[in-house]
């Protein structure tokens, strides 16, 4: 398994993969020394950093997410939603068929190992509020807002 780390404007992301696909990408509360990037993490790391540039919207990698089949179909269902869109856990448990199911797929998404690639930060609460994000609530909202229509401008 192969390791690499990217310096991004919320954090360093650490990436893990191999020619099987990118296992898991995830942001540190830690510093790391960022190191040369693998070969076979290459395309994440340049896709991710057009994220971030504002360039890329999805992204196109081989993905290999170790998880219950369970968890696979909640994180497929991410994977539709729109850049720049949310839908609330209720919504998502919906899609899957069972709204009851809701807590299951709140602990599902809350298991995601694919930050941003698998878009669990765009799932919100029925009523609006940003709910449970294992990045921490502050880059949730610095991710939909970084995918908002709007985009702040600089006065100076």
């Amino acid at each position: 398994m192969e390791v690499a780390y990217l310096q991004t404007p919320i954090g360093i992301s650490e990436f893990k993969g191999d020619v099987n696909g990118l296992v898991s990408a995830r942001v540190l509360d830690y510093d790391v020394p960022i190191g040369i990037i693998p070969e076979v993490l290459e395309d994440a790391i340049y896709q991710f950093r057009e994220y971030f540039e504002g360039t890329r919207k999805s992204f196109n990698l081989k993905l290999n997410p170790e998880g219950t089949d369970f968890q696979k179909k909640v994180w497929d269902l991410l994977q539709e939603i729109p850049y720049g869109k949310t839908i609330s856990y209720l919504e998502l448990s919906k899609r899957l068929g069972d709204p009851k199911a809701i807590r299951a797929v709140a602990a599902a998404n809350g298991k995601n190992p694919l930050w941003i690639v698998i878009p669990c930060h765009r799932v919100i609460g029925s009523n609006g509020d940003l709910t449970g994000y294992a990045g921490g609530l502050h880059r949730k909202k610095w991710l939909l807002e970084h995918e908002g229509p709007v985009k702040q401008m600089t006065l100076f």
